[in-house]
């Protein structure tokens, strides 16, 4: 489905931003999941993430970064796989540098993986992003766009902005209120119940 964001309203648009909040991140959480799964033999399951939620906020910004750098290439589909390459690489390669040099985390490390750059950005996490990217334009967003031309716009701003304004609150909650006030985090929690947690 072809789409172009200028013929949108604006409700449309912030209902969409608002599920391109929830939907990226979700899905990199369930992808961050099953590849936990597998690198420990298929045996246990372990939450992934930082908050209470099932939800990843580096995908969420991934993929909003996709999406600008991608936009006006959407009739070109290789374009929008070698950009989203670029973009997702340079994101996790600079993010990843910024937690290890700043503050001393290392949330990941791909220094087992086929053609690694020190450990931050491998072939396998690139080519996902590019795989990633060409399914947010091609079928994420025009999903959305279909899915607010059909929907109420009273409903579909209901569902997005709240979906979105929860993810936002656990967000909130396990990156400042924790650390203001001395709190637990949604891992720290889970943990304490028994749920075995991979950061």
């Amino acid at each position: 489905m072809k789409f172009d964001i200028k013929e949108l309203e604006k409700w449309q648009k912030i209902g969409i931003a608002c599920l391109l909040v929830v939907i990226p991140g979700i899905i990199g959480w369930l992808v961050e999941f099953m590849f936990a799964y597998i690198d420990n033999g298929m045996n246990d399951f372990y939450f992934k993430g930082g908050n209470f939620l099932p939800w990843i906020n580096i995908y969420s910004y991934g993929a909003f970064l996709m999406f600008a750098c991608t936009y006006k290439y959407k009739e070109k589909p290789l374009n929008v796989f070698l950009i989203s390459i670029l973009a997702g690489g340079l994101l996790e390669l600079l993010t990843g540098i910024v937690l290890f040099r700043g503050f001393g985390i290392r949330y990941w490390d791909y220094k087992n993986e086929f053609l690694n750059f020190n450990g931050y950005i491998c072939l396998l996490s690139l080519t996902c992003f590019g795989i990633g990217g060409m399914a947010l334009m091609y079928f994420i967003i025009p999903c959305l766009v279909k899915l607010s031309k059909k929907v109420p716009k009273k409903i579909f701003l209901t569902v997005s902005i709240s979906l979105c304004s929860i993810i936002l609150i656990d967000e909130i909650y396990n990156f400042l209120i924790t650390k203001l006030f001395n709190l637990p985090t949604g891992p720290e929690i889970y943990m304490e119940h028994g749920i075995k947690y991979i950061e």
